[in-house]
């Protein structure tokens, strides 16, 4: 974890640190020294008023680094999916075990392939200055439908614990406080009763002339190797198979 200078000798950062007084001084470096282009990565439902301190914070350093220097360009990617991220690879291991709300909250996961392109396109064209961009996939999915994706894809079934957010908010920062590793945590909790809102007034892929790819079409290419060896090298689906696979029930390899 990474710790500062502090009273009691180092302390971890909190989200106001990371989120608000790290994206104020660059900001304020961007400004002094005259950069002409300025991408904040921000982050969906960034709201100041939210009930997550993870999007409140997301929207305080919007409203910052704009009043600094006002041709930022803002971005709320929707949960990214991609190699090593923390959306597909999360529900296919056996770790993820504990959850909140049933699964189901509700979003548009993004490619992470795609947000790259849209930060490459918006670094050369001046015209996204001042602009915000909710980046967004193409289908709205819960949380549960992605995780039937995920087992589906791994011919496996995760199970998944549902426990009320009073006893898993707890848990959750108690955990997060006697491992050094990235889990989860009490924020992570309470959003998970939060839906993923679009903004109207903001522009999207489709003002940059890109077309966003569904995840449903990349499960087998990320998550291959959470397979059993018996079926590691069975080929994805095609779509006449997927139709003809929801007539029959099968009989999930658990291994």
């Amino acid at each position: 974890m990474d710790a500062k200078p502090g009273s009691d000798g180092y302390r971890n950062f909190d989200l106001e640190d990371v989120n608000v007084e790290g994206a104020e001084r660059i900001a304020e470096a961007v400004a002094k020294y005259d950069v002409d282009r300025f991408v904040h990565m921000s982050s969906y439902n960034a709201d100041k008023s939210s009930k997550s301190e993870f999007f409140r914070t997301k929207g305080r350093a919007e409203e910052v680094v704009r009043s600094i220097f006002p041709e930022t360009t803002i971005v709320r990617p929707a949960p990214v999916f991609g190699f090593e991220d923390k959306l597909l690879n999360r529900l296919a291991s056996v770790s993820n075990l504990l959850t909140s709300n049933h699964m189901r909250e509700r979003f548009w996961p993004v490619h992470a392939i795609d947000i790259g392109s849209a930060l490459a396109y918006m670094a050369e064209d001046d015209t996204t200055a001042a602009e915000t961009y909710e980046l967004y996939g193409p289908k709205n999915y819960s949380m549960a439908q992605i995780a039937e994706l995920v087992d589906r894809e791994i011919i496996k079934h995760r199970r998944h614990l549902n426990v009320p957010k009073r006893f898993l908010a707890p848990m959750a920062q108690a955990y997060n406080k006697l491992i050094w590793w990235s889990q989860t945590c009490a924020d992570a909790v309470e959003r998970e009763f939060i839906d993923q809102k679009i903004d109207p007034n903001a522009k999207t892929f489709k003002d940059l002339g890109i077309e966003p790819g569904e995840v449903a079409n990349y499960t087998y290419y990320y998550l291959q190797g959470y397979r059993s060896s018996s079926f590691y090298d069975l080929p994805p689906a095609s779509e006449r198979e997927r139709r003809e696979e929801k007539k029959f029930m099968h009989v999930i390899d658990d291994q």
